[in-house]
């Protein structure tokens, strides 16, 4: 099994403003459609901050995919720190034992062990200098649709593993953690209306539904190449889910692994419990997409089904409905998470 990236890319940019963004950014924004609320650009169908699309725009000008590279993907608050936690230990349960008491993901976020590829590119002169110092094979994320990959993502060998999640708990979540970076919406009524533009696909990376559809039916076409997941299958099955990704990888586990326990081990390093009682992740910072964001932030709940306690049963119901609409005619839906 070859070992991945490096415990720690090296000299993580620190992110520039707004004010910074590139000309090329700011051209294009002129001409897109806008939300005013929360200030977000329409573009290739999707909806992004002015960060994010900076982002975008350079890794899709810049970024060339190996064939041996594998690339996380999620909508957001669909588990994205789960799933790196848990594909980082995977790929380098040789170089990181379990038991080593100084392992990477028991020190530093894992946000920092797998990078967004938004927020590397968000600044072209680090990444043009650095993204080539990463060990191959390289895991790294993004938030992208699959619409605005680069398309060296598309057309190369790389392994890509989507992550989604039931939107009425993501709706939830991703409220909570605006509420994280923004103060002054903290009991606010605005819930309702963020809830709205949400059930609209007027939301970061929205809408929710198009961005599972179009890895949903790529997976179909090319599983060899995306691996589609649910959070909550992760969270019923996680034993069959992690032996299932590492074949997906092309690092299965042997049998001596699975007789000593090695899964099992895996998982209990990266149950979300563990993760988030670390001092890594209970104290401190991580500059991403912009902002300044506590480590803590990224560890709430992480339960199936908390969206209910916090939605009115109109709104469980309006997104259910548009869920059905959506998905039912693909063969794909929330409700059964029976592993195949």
């Amino acid at each position: 099994m070859e070992e991945v990236i490096s415990d720690e890319p090296s000299n993580l940019p620190k992110l520039l403003k707004d004010e910074d963004l590139r000309q090329e950014c700011k051209d294009l924004m002129s001409t897109l459609p806008m939300e005013p609320t929360y200030k977000l650009y329409q573009y290739q169908g999707f909806w992004y901050g002015s960060w994010a699309l900076q982002g975008i725009l350079s890794c899709q000008k810049h970024f060339e995919a190996n064939d041996k590279d594998i690339i996380l993907v999620t909508t957001p608050k669909s588990g994205t720190t789960w799933i790196k936690a848990l594909t980082f230990a995977l790929l380098n349960r040789n170089k990181h034992p379990h038991t080593q008491k100084n392992h990477p993901l028991l020190v530093t976020n894992p946000h920092i062990l797998v990078p967004f590829l938004e927020s590397l590119f968000y600044d072209e002169k680090y990444i043009v200098s650095n993204l080539s110092q990463f060990p191959s094979p390289r895991l790294l994320s993004i938030h992208a649709p699959y619409v605005s990959l680069p398309k060296s993502a598309k057309e190369s060998n790389c392994k890509i593993v989507y992550l989604c999640r039931d939107p009425k708990d993501i709706s939830v979540s991703m409220w909570k953690f605006m509420e994280t970076l923004m103060p002054e919406i903290r009991g606010s009524n605005l819930f309702d209306e963020f809830f709205e533009l949400f059930c609209r696909g007027v939301n970061l990376y929205g809408p929710f539904w198009e961005h599972v559809l179009e890895y949903w039916k790529e997976s179909l076409k090319r599983p060899e190449k995306i691996m589609f997941l649910r959070y909550e299958q992760m969270k019923l099955h996680p034993t069959l889910v992690l032996k299932k990704l590492a074949e997906f990888l092309g690092c299965p586990f042997s049998k001596q692994e699975l007789d000593n326990g090695m899964l099992d081990d895996i998982l209990k390093l990266c149950s979300f419990d563990n993760l988030r009682n670390l001092e890594a992740n209970k104290k401190g910072t991580i500059s991403m997409f912009g902002f300044d964001i506590e480590n803590k932030s990224f560890f709430r709940r992480g339960e199936i089904g908390d969206g209910k306690n916090f939605l009115t049963m109109e709104m469980v119901e309006k997104i259910n409905t548009i869920t059905q609409k959506k998905f039912s005619q693909y063969g794909l839906n929330f409700e059964n998470f029976t592993m195949v």
